[in-house]
């Protein structure tokens, strides 16, 4: 789906990095591990970071009862969400043109709080399988004291825009003839070697999710 950009989402510095599509917004925040939340409280400005899920058009968030982020969504704030994905060091011949190459993506939306069962239920599993897929079906359920005691809450995606930033060295062109070394340094976050807690029980090993996620960030690395 092709969105229309509006004053608030169009990119108005280095607008052919622009991409107004929801196929490459959803893409950045699914990979993305990390988001940020900006908001206005009291009237300061606020950007918070977190773990987020996203289902569909709306993206969950989950904290303490007390996180000042979660207790303005309560009320319906209006918030905007970013993520980005560091993906390269660009080295050009001169300081001027370094950059990196970056995907990045906004949402706008009106946030709200998620209390009908079925949905917390959703919302709990597509957090936790945002950050470890397979892991939902590994570990225990929160209990009621920890449902309790969790405040989940959700950001309709009403506005959006990402950018892409994929463009090799641009120098200028009496720089190609300077004996200085330019290029691309690729980025990516890999995986070490898990770390079973201590008070694992003995014969107790690595599941599956654990397994597999440490593998694929092996193979192909993961935007941080």
């Amino acid at each position: 789906m092709i969105g229309e950009p509006t004053d608030r989402t169009r990119v108005k510095r280095l607008p052919e990095k622009a991409r107004y599509d929801r196929a490459t917004v959803d893409a950045i925040f699914d990979e993305a591990l990390i988001c940020h939340v900006g908001f206005v409280h009291d009237g300061a400005p606020f950007v918070i970071p977190t773990i987020h899920a996203r289902v569909g058009d709306t993206l969950y968030f989950h904290g303490s009862p007390a996180s000042r982020m979660l207790r303005l969504m309560k009320d319906g704030a209006h918030v905007a969400v970013t993520a980005t994905l560091l993906d390269g060091i660009v080295a050009a011949r001169s300081v001027f043109h370094h950059s990196m190459h970056y995907r990045s993506a906004m949402v706008m939306g009106s946030a709200r709080v998620v209390d009908t069962p079925e949905e917390r239920a959703i919302a709990f599993e597509a957090i936790t399988e945002a950050v470890l897929p397979g892991r939902w079906a590994e570990a225990r359920h929160p209990s009621r004291n920890e449902d309790q005691g969790t405040l989940l809450a959700a950001v309709q995606i009403e506005e959006f825009s990402a950018k892409v930033s994929e463009r090799d060295v641009g120098d200028e062109p009496d720089d190609y003839a300077l004996p200085i070394w330019a290029g691309v340094i690729p980025l990516s976050l890999v995986s070490g070697v898990p770390e079973p807690d201590d008070r694992n029980l003995d014969g107790v090993v690595a599941p599956p999710s654990v397994r597999r996620f440490v593998q694929e960030m092996r193979d192909t690395g993961r935007g941080t």
